[in-house]
């Protein structure tokens, strides 16, 4: 019952924000392939469909938070914060191979695991994005190579 009452209570909120991505949200001028409108569009109608499977379908396992999870989820929100902080005076590259390499040693990665998963998520993430899809992410410090 409380997995329907959550996704009902998110239900909400993914309908009054996929009311703005679809009607609200304008932009001038288009600066990547799919546009500024696209991704609230993309993300509001995944949430939309989360949301109906969680009514539809909700899980019946009970379970609790332990404390070392909770202390987890807190370290996690402070790194995000950090992310934010830093993602452009660093550059995407070395912002997110720091995340990700953080983020995977926190949840068990060795340190040479951690640092392969993070080399390689920040390197081929700005691959990807910036290459391949041709979207504008902040070189950082690593302006003069790129």
């Amino acid at each position: 019952m409380a997995d329907r009452i959550f996704g009902a209570i998110v239900l909400l909120v993914v309908l009054a924000y996929g009311f703005v991505a679809f009607t609200v949200i304008e932009a001038p001028f288009q600066y990547d392939p799919l546009g500024p409108e696209s991704w609230p569009q993309i993300l509001a109608v995944c949430a939309f469909l989360c949301c109906i499977y969680v009514l539809v379908r909700p899980d019946d396992l009970k379970f609790g938070v332990a404390g070392n999870v909770l202390t987890r989820i807190g370290i996690v929100v402070v790194m995000l914060i950090a992310y934010a902080r830093f993602y452009e005076p660093a550059g995407f590259i070395i912002a997110t191979a720091v995340f990700c390499g953080v983020f995977s040693r926190l949840f068990g990665a060795t340190y040479k695991e951690a640092g392969i998963f993070g080399i390689a998520s920040g390197v081929l993430g700005y691959v990807i994005c910036a290459l391949l899809l041709d979207l504008n992410l902040p070189k950082g410090i690593l302006e003069a190579i790129l």
